[in-house]
């Protein structure tokens, strides 16, 4: 069995080496369970450090030219050659233990694809409720947060991987449609829960409630449509650190 890490990077110099840091360690519940496993990082046209901290880490880089994160991702499952395939976010902090809830997950034979809870440490009480409330449509709609999606290399690719039309909300798209093909498999989507992924606050310290509300507001009349269009999700693509 071979994991491969896939971790796409757009102008991560701040947080990229503390986030490898914590994959690497995380990494070695793949060690212990006697699997191959492999780093990958996309630069998704950086202009700082983060190929040249991604190497320092160890790990392989692929350079995508077009910045949106869907195609980061389909990038570093091109390079990938492990057998299932694993999604983590730069600004993201794996434990250890979430990697053996992976573990056991594949081993068990059910799960086809799968995600995470996710955490982070923030004080503003709407922004908590927030994480609750997808904590809790993630775990019942078996949506995979972006920051953490795994799945049988083969499945991926048989659904062409993540629709490159998107510029976010591409992880709920990807969930739908590996949540169809494992039925058809007999197989599920599974969302782990026991040992959440801490992740960065970065987009709830830089960005206000109401340019948030007003992409969701936004998003929720057009029918989605601006999940297609860059202005429109420019807090995932303005640069901003």
């Amino acid at each position: 069995m071979k994991i491969s890490v896939v971790v796409p990077a757009f102008n991560e110099e701040h947080l990229l080496a503390g986030s490898l840091a914590a994959i690497r360690s995380a990494m070695r519940a793949f060690d212990e369970a006697g699997w191959d496993c492999e780093l990958v990082v996309c630069d998704n046209n950086s202009s700082d450090r983060t190929a040249e901290i991604a190497r320092a880490a160890g790990a392989s880089v692929v350079f995508e030219p077009v910045n949106q994160i869907a195609r980061a991702r389909n990038a570093g499952a091109a390079r990938a050659s492990g057998d299932w395939l694993l999604f983590v976010d730069a600004d993201s902090y794996p434990s250890r233990e979430l990697f053996l809830e992976v573990i056991a997950a594949i081993r068990g034979g059910r799960a086809l694809a799968g995600g995470a809870t996710v955490v982070f440490e923030i004080r503003n009480p709407v922004i908590r409720l927030w994480i609750g409330l997808w904590n809790a449509l993630s775990r019942r709609a078996r949506w995979a947060a972006g920051s953490f999606i795994f799945c049988e290399a083969a499945a991926f690719r048989e659904l062409g991987g993540f629709d490159e039309r998107f510029y976010a909300g591409e992880e709920v798209d990807f969930s739908r449609r590996m949540k169809r093909l494992a039925r058809r498999r007999g197989r599920e989507m599974v969302i782990l829960h026991r040992h959440p992924l801490a992740t960065s606050n970065r987009k709830a310290r830089l960005y206000t409630m109401r340019e948030f509300f007003a992409f969701m507001l936004k998003t929720l009349l057009t029918g989605g449509r601006t999940l297609r269009d860059r202005k429109a999700c420019y807090t995932w693509y303005d640069g901003r650190r």
